[in-house]
């Protein structure tokens, strides 16, 4: 496998990561540095796994896991989609009761909380688990590819949080819908794909 070839490879398996590294800051109400290296640092260490266990499992485990990776993936995003999207309709929206007393101040969001970060790492790099299996084929080092694919998640994670945080800080963390939707899209995105061969 030629160097481009590589880095084209990564660059396609990372987009998705991308893009929901773009709507998680999108809809944080503040971003810190170290939220930022927790999300760039999960996405990429399971965009980096995953190719070396589906080179592991071999061919026959990942024509199985090709029959519902796209199910695992809607599901995992379209869930915490909708769930940002009931959350914010019930905490902004005026004509939503809250369970909440009157005095009690809104609960802290936190889209960069481990356990969500994890699950989005997890639905974003099924596809890399596939790819893993047809590195033998294409005769690349496991380890180099490995590196190279989480290495590029990492950086373009970090490069979404940074668009996301300057596109979502004039509106204050009010775009919790926008991002919920993204998010949903990108599930059904893929969902689609993959029910339609493409």
């Amino acid at each position: 496998m030629s160097v481009l070839t590589l880095l084209l490879l990564a660059l396609g398996l990372a987009m998705d990561a991308t893009a929901v590294s773009i709507a998680s800051a999108l809809t944080a109400p503040r971003v810190r540095a170290r939220d930022a290296l927790l999300l760039a640092f999960l996405f990429g260490l399971f965009q980096a796994l995953m190719p070396v266990i589906g080179w592991a499992l071999g061919s026959q485990f990942a024509e199985a896991i090709s029959a519902w990776d796209h199910w695992l993936t809607f599901v995992l995003l379209g869930g915490i989609g909708a769930k940002m999207i009931h959350e914010a309709i019930t905490h902004h929206h005026p004509g939503v009761p809250d369970a909440r007393k009157p005095d009690e101040p809104p609960p802290e969001r936190n889209p960069f909380s481990a356990g969500r970060l994890t699950l989005m790492a997890l639905a974003t790099s099924i596809d890399a688990l596939a790819a893993g299996v047809t590195l033998p084929l294409l005769e690349v080092r496991l380890v180099t590819a490995a590196a190279v694919i989480g290495g590029i998640t990492f950086a373009l994670c970090l490069l979404g949080v940074s668009v996301g945080r300057r596109f979502g800080e004039p509106l204050e963390g009010k775009l919790d819908i926008i991002g919920g939707l993204v998010l949903i899209g990108i599930g059904t995105k893929t969902l689609i794909e993959h029910l339609s061969g493409a």
